[in-house]
């Protein structure tokens, strides 16, 4: 079982990515747009450089949904490999 602390701040970035998607998506959207003038695209560089680190979606990590561990996940059924073994259930956890 991972530990609670772990669970919750991984819960606390996807709150935190979801609050910032949009001004994220746009400053990257002008950053990466060679129409905007140089100046405007640096000054985009820098708003986007004082958002929250935890607001990027790179800093989630992927957790099991019954024991909260972060190696091993499998994207299709959102659980471990261990979860996934013959005769483990929640009870043993």
């Amino acid at each position: 079982m991972a530990k609670k602390s772990q669970i919750n701040r991984n819960k606390k970035r996807e709150k935190m990515v979801a609050q910032y998607a949009a001004r994220r998506a746009a400053l990257k959207a002008k950053t990466e747009d060679m129409s905007v003038a140089p100046e405007d695209r640096f000054a985009a560089h820098l708003k986007l450089a004082k958002l929250p680190r935890n607001s990027s979606k790179t800093r989630i990590h992927h957790r099991c949904e019954l024991s909260g561990r972060s190696k091993g996940y499998y994207r299709k059924v959102k659980l471990s490999r261990i979860a996934l073994r013959p005769g483990m259930t929640k009870a043993s956890w």
